[in-house]
């Protein structure tokens, strides 16, 4: 079957896209399983430990905590859990712990509070330098951004 040209908005070239690499791509999509936990669409591939810390909040620890809990193996992969099993993850994340957006935002009213008290450590996040007691004479560049030439410093 013959392609479809079309030319590209960009480059105003013209490209080739050949309906059958469309429907190929589209029933790669409808097969392929995905776990969607706490509104994060983990890995299907891995291991469930390893797939759960795509969660935001969720580290090694409570990754094993949460497969004790719902009686999954270790060397589970998340496209062998059964649907009830998947349910059972995500209830369990969602009663006992906080991830993701929830976390998030505790973590801003946290550092807004130091702010709003103006310690120390709320200066050092309201003037984006590092909070916790690092160097700035030298290094420091991923918090104060790209180094600003000083007008008149030659050695």
């Amino acid at each position: 079957m013959p392609g479809i040209p079309q030319r590209s908005a960009s480059t105003g070239r013209e490209t080739n896209f050949s309906a059958a690499k469309l429907s190929r791509s589209a029933a790669h999509v409808e097969t392929e399983v995905l776990a969607r936990i706490a509104g994060v669409n983990i890995p299907t591939n891995k291991r469930v430990i390893v797939s759960l810390q795509y969660i935001h909040g969720i580290g090694p620890t409570k990754a094993k905590e949460i497969c004790e809990r719902v009686n999954i193996p270790s060397g589970r992969r998340v496209a062998e859990l059964t649907d009830a099993e998947v349910l059972q993850i995500r209830e369990a994340i969602d009663r006992d712990y906080m991830v993701e957006g929830d976390l998030r935002r505790e973590v801003a009213i946290h550092i807004k509070r130091l702010m709003d008290l103006g310690c120390y450590r709320g200066l050092r996040h309201r003037r984006q330098l590092p909070v916790r007691g690092q160097r700035t004479h030298t290094n420091a560049r991923t918090r104060k951004g790209k180094a600003k030439p000083i007008a008149g410093k030659k050695k």
